[in-house]
């Protein structure tokens, strides 16, 4: 139990302020699978996972008793659910990859098509404004735009999956209400991690663009060969 609470407790003080390791690990794991999303990568899908692990008992600080004493809900529980939709581009992308033979990307990039961007729209409001309510009651810090960065991260992770060029849009909208959140809840090295996301999904957002016209797939909602699985998922 004391090598357990030496690993969660570990910090290192910058600026008299306290900075887990495990918040700013998983933050670099998190980057990490965000540069093997930009590439289309498989592996971008495991790294992912175990940033998420680490960051699950970062945002429930008052459970963990992290400097930040401070539970968010929304960042903590959208961990878990970041695990399920991550199983799921896991064997998607790994499926294609294998489809495609050696060196093949692991994704074909496209526009989401007008219902699916609706029905992107209509989640985003409905879980962000459905979630808020709930988080209420759990007495989470900043319910609402807690909820929007749970509803908007799982949206974004989903629309990776697909391949969707416009995951990265719903990221930036993430990014604008996640930054001044962690701030006040003082998780800064997660706060200053969502700036350096702002900058990154631009250029993640421009390579994905340049690899579809690259790929010769024009026009909104072309797509490979449908995948009977992924059909089944939705």
């Amino acid at each position: 139990m004391d090598a357990l609470a030496s690993v969660l407790d570990a910090a290192v003080v910058i600026g008299g302020v306290p900075l887990l390791l495990r918040e700013v690990v998983g933050n670099l794991f998190g980057l990490a699978s965000a540069v093997g999303g930009m590439r289309r990568r498989v592996w971008a899908w495991p790294v992912g996972v175990v940033g998420n692990a680490l960051l699950f008992t970062v945002f429930l600080g008052g459970v963990f008793a992290t400097p930040q004493a401070v539970d968010l809900y929304g960042q903590a529980g959208r961990q878990v659910f970041f695990l399920l939709v991550s199983v799921y581009g896991w064997v998607r992308w790994s499926r294609t990859r294998r489809a495609g033979g050696a060196g093949a990307p692991a994704v074909a990039p496209r526009w989401a098509t007008g219902r699916e961007r609706a029905a992107l729209v209509a989640v985003m409001v409905v879980g962000t404004l459905g979630l808020a309510q709930v988080f209420a009651r759990l007495d989470s810090f900043g319910p609402y735009p807690d909820a929007w960065i749970f509803t908007g991260s799982l949206l974004a992770t989903y629309g990776m999956a697909r391949g969707w060029i416009d995951f990265w849009l719903v990221w930036i909208a993430v990014d604008v209400v996640g930054v001044p959140l962690l701030l006040a809840a003082g998780y800064y090295p997660s706060a200053v991690l969502y700036l350096v996301y702002a900058g990154f999904v631009v250029w993640g957002a421009r390579t994905w663009v340049v690899a579809r016209r690259r790929e010769g797939r024009a026009g909104p909602g072309a797509d490979g060969p449908a995948d009977p699985a992924v059909t089944a998922l939705g």
